[in-house]
Parts: C-alpha cells; structure tokens; sequence
C-alpha cells in the first residue's frame, strides 16, 4: 500500500521549469535594454546558422567565392538529419540559393553544402566559425558543426547571439533581406519560414529560429519601430507558439524603454555547462512530433474567460494570429544560366575552390562470390553427417602432403613433357 501512496505523491510533485535566458539589444548601440541570464551556456540549435551566414558572407568579401558560385551537395550533406531540402549527393546549389534555403527551411543539408563549399570541410567551416566568434567578443560560443545538431561542445548564449546578430546588420547590410524572408518557392512547392515573428508583430524583419529538445524553442529576432532597431533573442522556450509570444513581449519592454544600459559585449560570463531541455521538451512529444515540432504553430483563437482572470498579454495575442500570407521568393537547384566559373566542393584543407573537382561517392565495389568455409560442417543428417565430422577431424593426409599433392598437380608429369616436345 504504501508504494501507490509513493507513486501518487511523486505524481503531485510540481514540474521543474528551467530559468530561460533572454536578452534584448540596441543594435546602434549594441547596449543592453533587458536581460536575464543571458550569458548562461545554452545549446543554440539552428540559430547556429546565423554564425554559418556570417562565415560564409565574410568568404564573398575576402573574394574566395561569390553568391553565385555553385556548391556541391555531398553524400556527407545529403545525410545530415531532417530539416533539409533532401537533394541528391551531386547536385548544384548556388551560395545565393543555399543560403535562402538555409535561412527559410533551416536545412540542415544546406548547412554542410555551404561549410564544405566555403572551408572545403565541415570541420575546417567549424574552425572558421570560432575564429569569428572569438574576434566578435562571443565568450560562450564554441562551434563544431555549421547547422546546430545536438553536439555537447556546440554551444553558446543569448547575448553572444545577440552580438552575433548585430554584426550582421551592420557588417552585411546588403543582405539583411535574407532573413526577412517570409516564404520561398522551389518547383511548385512553396516553404513558408519558422519564424513566427514575421508577419505578426509589427516591424519585425528578422532573423532566425531553433529548435532541438536539449535546446528547446531559440530565436533570434530583430525588430524596426520609429527609426529604432532593436534584438531580442529568448532561449529553451516550450513551444514555437510560446516562444514568439515571449519575443514579442520582450520587444514591447524594449520599444517602450528609454533606458540603455552597459554594452552587451560587457556583460561578465556566468560559469556552468547548459542545461538539457530534453526532459522538459521533448519528454511528451512523439518522434513524429519532434520532426514537426520546428515548424511555427499556425495560431488560433486566443481563449479568455470574464470576471479576475488575467487577460493575455500582447505577445500571446500576436502568437495567436493566423499565418501571414507572403509572397514567396523563387529558388532554383543547379548553377544560374551562362555560368562557367568553378565549382565549390569538398575538398582538402586550404585548397582553392575550383581546384579539386567533386566525385560523387565511389560505386559499391563488385560483390565477389561466396566460397565455402572448408572447416564448415554441411548441413547434412544421420550417418552422413558424422562420417563427415569424422573425415574432418582425422585428416589422412597433413597440411603438408597436401601442398606437395596440389604441386604435382600443376606440375606436368615427363611423359606429357615428352609429348609437347614431339609436337
């Protein structure tokens, strides 16, 4: 009796819910409106890809490659776990198109085929990230892969991406319209973007969600009201609709604040690994779930009761709205027309783009026939069987005699000798 007495009090047990960072920015500043935690180690997920953005925009100002340089899609990309465009080990992209992809879908292929393209590998990539991380000021970032898998050496934090994030528009301001974009078309299929900020809060122009169950729900977003620009960026959040109601909440503090605080690459680190949302997650949430789970919830009706019950707040509301409607941008597999520059490719560490040309994997090796084991016992029953075990456990000739026997074989006897000399 005691035992269910044990379970249900277990049961009762309020759920633990982790503190969750946040931070929002003044991007011509780069001053700390609001924050909590925000320099706490977390997992980024896909807002990696941000970093995999300022990589490979800082390649095309150093001249390595331009936006229409063709990258090649390995077998090691084609691999890499949903979301992905799924395109065949060969295929061309261009960086302009992968990065669409990359910023629209979060494909994680698109990811490998633009670190490979630009360092040649994903690892070479992962070098160059933390070489731009740590000349940004990003003291919790460490990067090992261009897409934002679970990897326990991968992390960062809210304010490093917000400094990430702020280099970026003030870097590459020619290309802040990549992360504004709504909805892309590739064929007949059209991609509308995660972020659920686009479209729903007013002035909202950016940039990048992520999603893993040791992350949770990640997003950074930039907003532009009455000539001020603002970042906000909010991490582990339960669920894609809970985390754009949050972000937008934190907008409405920051628009309405006039105060400025240090510099947010000022702000000293806290120490400590990142804690693993997974339990709090991903613990209710099916497989199929999980793959979904990345994908902004199309809103509905916000429910609300009379009398003393709180009323929601704005960002609740705006999380609520339906899916804005976009124009989709088009995107296109395979170099753009005319093209007759090199082609990016996986290759070895600092060799030239163009060099070394991409060779799909190697076609499986012939498959050679089978041969008998001849210790193996055959499958045969009764008398048979045993006198063959018998034949095998008392040979009547040694290894020996029977390499002189196969010998003599090949070796022709004299009187076939006599007879190839008469002929």
């Amino acid at each position: 009796m005691a035992k269910p007495k044990a379970a249900a009090h277990r049961a009762e047990q309020p759920v633990h819910h982790t503190r969750t960072p946040f931070i929002a920015i003044d991007v011509p500043s780069g001053r700390v409106i609001e924050q909590r935690d925000a320099t706490r180690t977390w997992y980024p997920a896909s807002i990696t890809k941000l970093m995999t953005v300022y990589v490979a925009l800082q390649a095309v100002r150093q001249g390595r490659l331009a936006m229409d340089t063709p990258l090649v899609v390995s077998a090691r990309a084609a691999s890499m776990k949903p979301s992905k465009m799924g395109f065949a080990p060969g295929s061309q992209i261009t960086l302009d198109n992968a990065l669409k992809m990359l910023m629209v879908k979060s494909a994680n292929d698109m990811a490998v085929t633009i670190a490979e393209g630009v360092s040649g590998s994903v690892e070479a990539f992962a070098d160059e990230m933390n070489e731009a991380a740590s000349s940004l000021g990003m003291r919790e970032s460490h990067f090992v892969n261009p897409n934002g898998l679970p990897d326990p050496n991968h992390v960062s934090s809210a304010r490093d991406m917000a400094v990430l994030g702020r280099a970026l528009l003030l870097r590459f301001p020619e290309h802040a319209d990549l992360f504004n974009i709504g909805a892309m078309k590739l064929g007949e299929q059209v991609i509308p973007t995660h972020n659920g900020m686009l479209g729903r809060y007013p002035g909202a122009d950016g940039m990048k969600t992520g999603y893993t169950c040791p992350a949770g729900f990640n997003l950074v977003a930039s907003a532009t009201r009455e000539g001020r620009k603002v970042i906000v960026v909010v991490l582990g959040d339960p669920s894609a609709r809970k985390r754009t109601a949050r972000a937008a909440n934190v907008f409405d503090h920051a628009f309405a604040s006039g105060q400025f605080g240090d510099p947010a690459i000022d702000l000293p680190s806290q120490a400590g690994p990142p804690p693993d949302m997974r339990g709090e997650i991903c613990v209710r949430r099916s497989k199929a779930a999980q793959l979904e789970a990345e994908s902004e919830e199309t809103g509905g009706t916000v429910q609300t009761t009379e009398g003393s019950a709180p009323q929601p707040s704005n960002g609740e509301i705006i999380a609520a709205l339906p899916r804005p409607a976009y124009k989709p941008i088009e995107v296109f597999v395979g170099p753009a027309p005319d093209y007759t520059g090199p082609v990016a490719g996986p290759r070895p560490a600092n060799t030239p783009i163009g060099v070394i040309a991409y060779a799909p994997p190697e076609k499986a090796a012939a498959v050679l026939p089978l041969r008998a084991d001849p210790a193996a016992l055959p499958m045969r029953r009764g008398k048979a069987a045993k006198h063959h075990a018998e034949a095998k456990s008392h040979p009547k000739h040694s290894v020996a005699d029977n390499e002189k026997a196969a010998k003599a074989q090949k070796k022709p006897s004299a009187a076939a000798k006599g007879k190839a000399a008469k002929k």
